[in-house]
């Protein structure tokens, strides 16, 4: 273990990850710009992903405009973002970079299930949120009687639970017996078998997309069908409605767009195996996802961005800056 600089014949420093640690795994160390590159590259998006959805976050929670059931089911999806920003997105980078674990066993364990408990709750509030449009859009005038603050905290709550559950059933052996993580110290490796991968599948993947894909099909018809027999006093609603329908519609494909591609690989593989370099690659573009929801809020909200600068120039310090109206210069 005392061989700290030794040389490989691809001109490669071979070294240990603890050389102190008889238990130690190799670490081929490879030197070039490209490391800074995605190193920078890494650190760059995680905090972009911050600040947007501490934006959101804070935009929603301060504007009592804001304070709406819709709004309620996206504060959530924006903390679930930010926990991907502020944790898994800076981890997940190390990992596709480092061939080393320095974080030690017990956070090995613990990193997949706050992986699998973010993601998954996030595809949960990407379905209420899909149901909530629905009945907005198919049901408008009994919306308010059918859905409201409560019920949204509520489901909320229900959602964050089951994906607690769930990703706990899902990771079992890994968070009970850690040392199968790794052969050797500095190793984290996820193993899951085939068959829960396709349970998962199944679960967070072919379930969601029939359930979510056929309430927006519906919300498209029943919209076409009220432009067609609207009368001028409920145009504006309407619209907004539709616009609102649209806007997380665009969410809902952007998410499984970044979700499919890993499903491919790990079924392709056969088993998730956290030490894949392809794997690594398809978690990154699952967190990546969590930078790309607030800037499409950011390009089809106008109230997020009126808030954003609210915020961005501290006039959310000012008296009664709570009840600003955001929907003034709203088309």
């Amino acid at each position: 273990m005392s061989n700290w600089g030794a040389t490989n014949t691809n001109n490669e420093t071979l070294q240990y990850c603890f050389p102190n640690n008889n238990m130690s795994c190799t670490n081929n160390v490879k030197h070039g710009a490209e490391y800074i590159f995605v190193y920078i590259f890494i650190s760059t998006v995680s905090v972009f992903t911050v600040f947007l959805n501490l934006l959101v976050i804070i935009s929603i929670a301060h504007f009592k405009q804001l304070h709406t059931p819709t709004n309620v089911l996206i504060f959530s999806l924006a903390v679930a973002d930010l926990i991907v920003g502020l944790i898994l997105m800076p981890v997940q980078g190390i990992k596709l970079i480092e061939p080393c674990w320095y974080f030690g066993e017990i956070f090995c364990s613990i990193f997949p299930l706050i992986f699998y408990v973010v993601v998954t709750a996030s595809l949960g509030n990407l379905i209420i949120v899909s149901v909530d449009r629905y009945i907005a859009v198919n049901d408008p005038l009994r919306y308010p009687a059918r859905v409201n603050i409560n019920r949204a905290v509520l489901s909320i709550v229900v959602n964050w639970v089951f994906s607690c559950i769930y990703s706990f059933f899902l990771l079992y052996e890994s968070i009970v017996h850690p040392e199968k993580n790794h052969a050797c110290v500095g190793e984290c490796i996820l193993y899951i078998d085939l068959g829960y991968i396709i349970t998962d599948v199944l679960v967070t993947l072919v379930t969601p997309c029939c359930l979510i894909i056929s309430l927006y099909i519906k919300i498209c018809f029943v919209a076409k069908q009220q432009a067609e027999h609207i009368n001028s006093l409920s145009y504006k609603k309407a619209k907004s409605e539709k616009k609102a329908a649209r806007t997380l519609g665009i969410v809902v494909i952007v998410y499984l767009l970044c979700w499919i591609p890993y499903y491919i690989a790990a079924l392709t593989l056969g088993q998730d195996t956290g030490d894949s370099l392809v794997i690594n690659i398809m978690y990154w573009i699952l967190c990546m996802n969590s930078c790309l929801n607030p800037i499409i809020y950011a390009l089809f909200y106008r109230w997020f961005r009126i808030s954003a600068k609210y915020i961005l120039t501290l006039k959310i310090f000012e008296p009664s800056s709570e009840y600003f109206n955001l929907f003034m210069q709203e088309k």
